[in-house]
């Protein structure tokens, strides 16, 4: 199974303002496309209950995996929704007996961080907007190591460009 993170950051590094500030309010229309087909293409896709909080509605034909303890889903939701609490690596690897390819890590800053340092993302998607914050939240919350390889770049217009890197092993 591949696990891939993806996400949007500006030129000085941050993913949002703050908890509550949603990535589409600040990336391009071409960022917004990319996402949509990755995450269309990938059908999986592993979010943390504040990220999921800020989505305005589901996406459908995606399956969302929602780690949290509490939160309830709504029940016109079920079938496309699915609140976790597993381990990384013992979510993937549930999710790769079911017979799932792959699987999009889409936030926020402390699930990039939780999957990051579990050991268990094998490429990176990375947006980058020419847009500056000043301050805001960062991709990971804490201290994250990791040896990356550029391996292709997608640009999405003259301004922004995604970065693809694989996890080095």
């Amino acid at each position: 199974m591949k696990v891939t993170l993806i996400a949007a950051l500006t030129a000085d590094g941050f993913i949002a303002k703050d908890d509550a500030h949603l990535s589409t309010r600040w990336t391009s229309k071409e960022d917004s496309l990319f996402f949509r087909e990755r995450a269309k293409h990938a059908g999986h896709m592993i979010v943390g209950s504040k990220t999921f909080a800020t989505f305005n509605r589901q996406m459908k034909g995606r399956k969302m995996y929602v780690y949290s303890r509490s939160l309830e889903v709504e029940n016109a939701y079920n079938n496309d929704i699915e609140v976790v609490s597993l381990a990384p690596k013992e979510l993937i690897a549930d999710l790769a007996k079911r017979g799932i390819e792959e699987v999009l890590i889409t936030g926020g800053s402390s699930i990039y961080t939780l999957f990051m340092n579990a050991g268990v993302i094998d490429t990176l998607l990375l947006t980058h907007e020419p847009v500056i914050f000043g301050t805001g939240v960062t991709l990971f919350n804490e201290a994250v190591s990791a040896k990356l390889q550029l391996s292709l770049v997608h640009n999405l217009s003259d301004q922004t460009k995604v970065f693809e890197y694989e996890v080095m092993q």
